[in-house]
């Protein structure tokens, strides 16, 4: 791949079928793409294509239960791309689809990693929250990700980066949420039973007005798998969340500085679950190590930039911060697909993919809510 073009800009508004034929038709390409990939791999282990019409089927009424307007908007999206339903539901569940039917996914499941780092307002140079990650997955997914810019009549409006066909991945919303998520494993993983896929806990977290809400949905929610997300709030607060399928362990920022990458850190959790994803992603525990030893010098000085700098890190490549194209253990080619940088109070982001060989940002923006901002903070 060469041409690392921008992530493209999605408008969506009016109900939420209205708004999934928008994203659908806008993103058909890249979600065909996407969904092809997936499909293709999960072949390789044995799931066929009226298999995974019978898992996406089997999701729906857990979903539906979770968040009805969901599904509507899955619909639309598989409308208005003409695609299959379960080519939507698939972007949004892959790890669950295949998951559901097995006892064991430690051999069927590529994880992806990430490393997120966020500034408190007491940490930055100008009193502003920062907030971004790493995204390090699949490569061909410099292909297919897109930039949702979702106006909402029921709630804060949100701009999300997702892949396209998903409903949200990291973002922020114009009530000054901001949120970035990290893959964790451990030995409790699809052993439990039905749980919500990670993708529509992320787009509720981002439909919160208030940080509560966004804990509560983190911490009350069952995860069929683990998972690490972090989220902030402009006027002050930051926390991060290592969830197992039925228990969640959080963590506050250190003077005012918060860094996760792929592995269990809360002592609690360590004491308490099976660590199984350090075997894949083994670089985790000195990345997050790298990106805090060159943050935590500049505390009160902190920038966009210095969090961009940090993500671009380069030591131990390929198996570094910013990960170039490489072969996973199982013959995938992974890379940090996306670098996404954030001033959620502002409604600033930035994304850049691929950026282990490109360095070009695009800004993306939504309009703040002042007024639900501070309300949310009084």
């Amino acid at each position: 791949m060469t041409d690392y073009s921008p992530f493209p800009l999605i408008d969506l508004s009016g109900s939420p079928r209205e708004r999934g034929r928008i994203h659908g038709k806008a993103a058909a390409d890249r979600l065909r793409r996407g969904a092809k990939m997936y499909a293709e791999s999960l072949l390789k282990n044995g799931v066929d294509w009226k298999e995974l019409e019978r898992r996406a089927e089997r999701l729906v009424p857990q979903v539906e239960t979770f968040e009805p307007a969901y599904i509507e908007e899955m619909r639309g999206i598989a409308e208005g791309a003409g695609e299959p339903f379960a080519a939507v539901m698939l972007m949004n569940a892959r790890t669950e689809m295949v998951a559901a039917a097995r006892k064991s996914h430690v051999e069927k499941h590529f994880p992806d990693g990430c490393t997120a780092a966020l500034a408190l307002p007491e940490a930055s140079a100008d009193g502003v929250l920062l907030h971004g990650q790493n995204w390090d997955w699949r490569a061909e997914c410099a292909e297919t990700g897109v930039v949702l810019r979702i106006r909402r009549d029921d709630g804060p409006d949100i701009l999300t980066f997702t892949e396209a066909g998903g409903l949200a991945r990291s973002g922020l919303n114009s009530a000054g949420i901001g949120l970035t998520a990290n893959a964790l494993e451990c030995d409790r993983d699809y052993q439990r039973g039905p749980g919500v896929p990670l993708p529509f806990i992320r787009r509720k977290v981002l439909e919160s007005a208030y940080l509560a809400q966004a804990v509560q949905t983190i911490v009350a929610t069952p995860k069929p798998g683990s998972n690490h997300m972090a989220v902030s709030h402009c006027e002050g607060e930051a926390f991060g969340f290592e969830c197992a399928p039925d228990e969640t362990f959080w963590l506050a920022p250190d003077r005012g500085l918060y860094v996760h990458a792929n592995h269990w850190i809360t002592e609690s959790a360590r004491a308490r679950v099976k660590d199984t994803g350090l075997a894949e992603t083994p670089c985790s525990i000195y990345r997050d190590k790298r990106v805090r030893e060159q943050l935590a010098p500049k505390r009160g000085k902190l920038a966009l930039d210095d969090l961009r700098q940090a993500f671009f890190d380069d030591w131990g490549a390929p198996w570094s911060v910013c990960r170039p194209p490489r072969l996973s253990a199982r013959g995938v080619m992974t890379a940090t697909t996306a670098m996404i940088l954030m001033r959620p109070g502002e409604g600033h982001l930035e994304a850049c993919p691929m950026p282990a060989l490109n360095r070009r940002f695009t800004a993306y923006t939504l309009t703040p809510d002042r007024v639900a901002q501070r309300a949310a903070a009084e």
